[in-house]
C-alpha cells in the first residue's frame, strides 16, 4: 500500500530485516533508501552485529537522504546492560530539495511499518547524530 502523501510503498524486505534486527539481533544497523522510480523504500545496506557506530555512520551518504535504524547497546548509571533501537532520518543540508521533501513526507508512514522503534533522531549533519547525542536520547 503506497503512502498517500508521497506515493511511496515500503518493500517487504524492509520489515523483514527490521524484525531480524529487533528479534534476533542479526544486524547492527539497516540503511533504507527511497527508490523514486520504483516508488518504494528499499534496504540499501545491512550491518553485521560486529560493526561499530563509525561503520554505520560511514554508510550514510554525504549529499543524499536516507532512513536508518541502529541497534544501540549501552550501560545505564545503575550498571544495567540495555539496548535501544534508534531511528535516524538523515537529511543533509546538501541533499536535493525534492529528495528532502519526499523523505519528510514518507517518514511517518515508514516508521509505522517498523514496530519497535524506541528513539527517533532527525539529523542534517553528522554532529546531530553523534554517539553523545544518541547516548543522551537513549537513557
Amino acid at each position: 500500500m503506497a503512502n498517500a502523501a508521497s506515493g511511496m510503498a515500503v518493500h517487504d524486505d524492509c520489515k523483514l530485516r527490521f524484525l531480524e534486527l529487533k528479534a534476533k539481533r542479526t544486524h547492527r544497523f539497516i540503511v533504507f533508501k527511497i527508490e523514486e522510480k520504483q516508488k518504494q523504500v528499499v534496504v540499501e545496506k545491512v550491518g553485521e552485529p560486529t560493526e561499530s557506530y563509525e561503520d554505520f555512520a560511514a554508510n550514510l551518504p554525504e549529499n543524499e537522504c536516507r532512513y536508518a535504524v541502529y541497534d544501540f547497546d549501552f550501560v545505564t548509571a545503575e550498571n544495567c546492560q540495555k539496548s535501544r533501537i534508534i531511528f535516524i532520518a538523515w537529511s543533509p543540508d546538501t541533499a536535493r530539495v525534492r529528495s528532502k521533501m519526499i523523505y519528510a513526507s514518507t517518514k511517518e508512514r515508514f516508521k509505522r511499518e517498523l514496530d519497535g522503534i524506541q528513539v527517533e533522531l532527525q539529523a542534517t549533519d553528522p554532529t546531530e547524530m553523534g554517539l553523545d547525542v544518541i547516548k543522551s536520547r537513549a537513557n
